[in-house]
């Protein structure tokens, strides 16, 4: 009889008496055969179909019939029934144990079928029609070549860059939506440039586009031109780019060229300036009875002045205007110099000995900066001077500072949207009464004098701008300070109120 044990060999052994008949082995084999089916026919209908689910696609095969199986299922059998014959040549004479084995070899025999062979079957997935969409032309992709990419189908000759129209044949290439690009077309296209050097701005040591940008003019420069020199416009702060050339005023300053257009050069424009802004004060009811001198000096006679200054606040890190109240000589511009490419030339200037007539002596004004900065500082400077003669005395530097920057940008706002306020506008100042204004309308491009164009009205805006967003010098607290007060209380009441608490109305 055959052992219990199972041991796979491809000879059976014959020990003692004669194997038995075929026939017994046969149809012994059978109730194996009729328990290994018992056992698995739970998944077997004759005629039934099973269906196989992957994803949203579904194959559906049909269930073979037994007397239709493969070549393959067939050769399993027969090693079936090798194995039985080798088992019952195994066997000791008298045993008994038919019932265990019948189990035994059944088992064995379903965990043969069921194992998996070294290439597992894989449904090829019968998508419907319609299903491939070209997303370019729209029409059905059919048999053939096609490319897919995050859902996306085209034929080969409609994958085309969407910026150049050409064909793309790169192993790479950028996706943005649905529309496919050629890397450099892509990066053409959404990279940020340099506004300075016009190339593709680097990225930093971490992979990410790392720039720098003026929070006024918007303009985006790699952050190497920070420390590579390049120069900087003294007016606008915007950087020179490649393609054009600043005019340089000596003394480490450039200017631009649009900030060139509207610049004061010579004593005549400043005076002309001047004298309109006094009269702008004087529609404040804050008339200057006293003869102030005016002077347009360079940056070098500034400082010296600053320098030898006991008294007064300076609001900027860079001093751009001096209200004086020491006797002293200054060197200051007495013609407009030439221009020559991107240099200034004969740059005259004579001395002029200041004496103290009266609590100011004199208002000085860097020159070389665009009208409405050079008249932005005036007022400021102005009501240093209108402060002194009137008494306000011992004010704290934001207070003083404070008041003269909420006068610098009413001016500002009365040239730049006149209407908005009720503050008088000094935009006509060309037609001043004095001569030194005559004279210097006389030399005026109409342009300036029939009104200001975008570029200049653009500037005012950023100097506005740049009162109203100090945060470099304590005195931007006072100018907020000041310019509410104002705005709420009005000039006259916010000035009694500073002269007899030194502070401003809350």
């Amino acid at each position: 009889m055959a052992s219990s044990n199972s041991s796979y060999h491809s000879q059976p052994r014959v020990q003692g008496h004669t194997a038995p008949s075929f026939i017994e082995r046969r149809s012994r084999f059978m109730r194996w055969l009729h328990k290994l089916f018992k056992g698995t026919d739970a998944g077997v209908s004759n005629g039934d179909h099973s269906s196989v689910t992957g994803g949203d696609n579904s194959l559906h095969k049909p269930v073979k019939p037994v007397d239709d199986q493969s070549k393959g299922e067939n050769e399993d059998l027969d090693h079936a029934i090798a194995l039985s014959l080798a088992e019952d040549a195994k066997k000791p004479n008298g045993y008994n144990g038919q019932g265990n084995d019948d189990d035994e070899l059944a088992k064995a025999i379903r965990e043969s079928l069921s194992m998996p062979s070294s290439q597992p079957y894989q449904p090829v997935q019968f998508l419907p029609r319609g299903y491939r969409i070209c997303g370019v032309c729209h029409n059905e992709i059919g048999c053939g070549h096609y490319l897919s990419c995050m859902g996306t189908f085209w034929h080969p000759q409609c994958f085309r860059c969407y910026a150049c129209g050409q064909l793309i044949r790169e192993a790479e290439f950028s996706l943005s939506g649905s529309n496919p690009y050629h890397k450099l077309c892509y990066k053409e296209l959404h990279h940020p440039k340099c506004d300075v050097c016009h190339e593709f701005i680097p990225t930093n040591r971490a992979g990410l586009i790392e720039y720098r940008a003026h929070p006024f003019w918007g303009q985006k420069y790699c952050p190497s031109h920070e420390h590579d020199l390049t120069p900087r416009c003294c007016s606008c702060e915007r950087m020179e780019s490649r393609s054009t050339r600043y005019l340089s005023l000596g003394e480490g300053r450039s200017l631009c060229l649009e900030c060139l257009d509207s610049a004061v050069m010579d004593a005549g424009d400043c005076q002309a300036l001047y004298h309109s802004i006094r009269d702008y004060y004087e529609g404040l009811y804050m008339r200057i009875d006293q003869q102030i001198p005016m002077l347009l000096v360079e940056r070098q006679a500034l400082n010296e002045a600053m320098e030898g200054e006991k008294d007064g606040h300076h609001h900027k890190p860079e001093i751009r205007g001096l209200c004086l109240t020491e006797e002293r000589t200054i060197s200051s511009i007495h013609k407009r110099p030439r221009i020559w490419g991107n240099r200034i030339l004969d740059m005259r200037t004579c001395p002029q000995k200041l004496t103290r007539k009266c609590e100011v002596t004199a208002i000085l004004v860097l020159y070389g900066l665009p009208r409405l900065l050079t008249g932005s500082i005036l007022a400021h400077e102005l009501m240093h001077g209108w402060l002194r003669l009137k008494g306000y005395r011992n004010l704290s530097a934001e207070v003083e500072e404070g008041i003269c920057q909420a006068l610098s940008h009413m001016w500002l706002e009365s040239e730049v949207m006149p209407g908005s306020t009720s503050m008088p506008s000094s935009s006509n100042y060309a037609s001043s009464s004095s001569s030194s204004s005559s004279s210097s309308s006389s030399w005026m491009p109409l342009s300036k004098k029939a009104g200001k164009s975008d570029i200049e009205k653009k500037l005012g805006q950023f100097f506005m701008y740049q009162i109203a967003h100090d945060t470099s010098t304590a005195y931007g607290e006072g100018f907020r300070a000041a310019n509410a007060a104002v705005n709420k209380y009005g000039l006259p009441r916010t000035l009694d109120h500073i002269r007899l608490t030194r502070s401003f109305p809350i």
